[in-house]
C-alpha cells in the first residue's frame, strides 16, 4: 500500500483545499462544489500518470502523429453521496470510463455509536482492471472498508486506487490494516478525529456542504 499526499508539494491542489477548508467561504455552495471537482480533476490527472498506454497512429491535416493513449479505461466508482462532486470532476478528464456508485453511510445508534450501512450498489465487472474510488473525507476508514469488501464482490481489479479530499491517519491505518493492496491518493493528511468521528481540523461534512443539511442521521 502507497499513500500519495498532493498537499506536500506547492500546486493549485492546496489553493482549492484552503478555500474548501474556510467556513466563511463554505457559505457559497457553488464555490464548494466548484473546488471539490477541481481536486478531483488534479487526482485524475495524477492518477493517469501511473495507468498503461499504448501509441495510436492518428491522421494530422498535415501527417501522421504517434501519440500514447490509454490502454483501458478505468472504473470510476463513487460513495454516495458526498463522492459524487469528487466523482464528477474525475470523470471530466476519465470520460470514457465505467461508473459505479454505492450507498454507505453512518448509520447511527441512540447512544451514539454507529455501523455502515449499505443499501445500494451498482457496478460493472472489476475483474482485471483500474478501480479508483472517490470519496472526499477519509476518516474512520470504516465506510471504504466495507464499501471495497463489498464492491471486490463484483471482481478483484487489477489495482485499486482510493481517491480523497482529506485523509484522517486513523482512516489510512484501517485500510492499511484490513485492505493493503491499495493506493491512497489525497490532497491532504489531517492526523486526528474527534467524539463524533470527524476530520480535525478537516472541513466538516462534505455532503452536507455540496447538497444541504440532512434530516437523518
Amino acid at each position: 500500500m502507497s499513500v500519495i499526499n498532493l498537499g506536500q508539494s506547492n500546486s493549485l491542489v492546496n489553493q482549492y483545499v484552503s478555500e474548501i477548508r474556510d467556513a466563511s467561504l463554505q457559505k457559497d455552495r457553488l464555490r464548494f462544489r466548484k473546488n471539490i471537482e477541481r481536486c478531483g480533476q488534479i487526482l485524475a490527472y495524477e492518477i493517469s500518470k501511473t495507468l498503461t498506454y499504448s501509441h495510436k497512429k492518428i491522421t494530422t491535416p498535415l501527417g501522421i502523429a504517434s501519440v500514447p493513449v490509454l490502454s483501458d479505461q478505468p472504473v470510476l466508482g463513487a460513495i454516495l453521496r458526498a463522492g459524487i462532486v469528487l466523482h464528477h470532476g474525475m470523470l471530466e478528464f476519465f470520460d470514457q470510463a465505467d461508473n459505479a456508485f454505492v450507498s454507505a453511510y453512518r448509520k447511527h445508534a441512540v447512544d451514539g455509536s454507529f455501523e455502515i450501512a449499505l443499501e445500494y450498489l451498482s457496478c460493472p465487472s472489476l475483474q482485471d482492471r483500474i478501480f479508483i474510488l472517490a470519496d472526499p473525507m477519509l476518516a474512520t476508514g470504516q465506510s471504504m472498508v466495507k464499501t471495497l469488501q463489498e464492491i471486490f464482490l463484483s471482481g478483484k481489479p487489477l489495482h485499486t486506487h482510493l481517491a480523497c479530499v482529506i485523509a484522517a491517519q486513523p482512516g489510512i491505518d484501517r485500510i492499511m490494516q484490513n485492505i493493503p493492496d491499495v493506493t491512497i491518493w489525497t490532497c491532504a493528511i489531517d492526523k486526528e478525529l474527534d467524539a463524533n468521528a470527524y476530520i480535525v481540523p478537516g472541513l466538516g461534512d462534505a455532503g452536507d456542504l455540496s447538497f444541504g443539511l440532512k434530516i437523518q442521521h
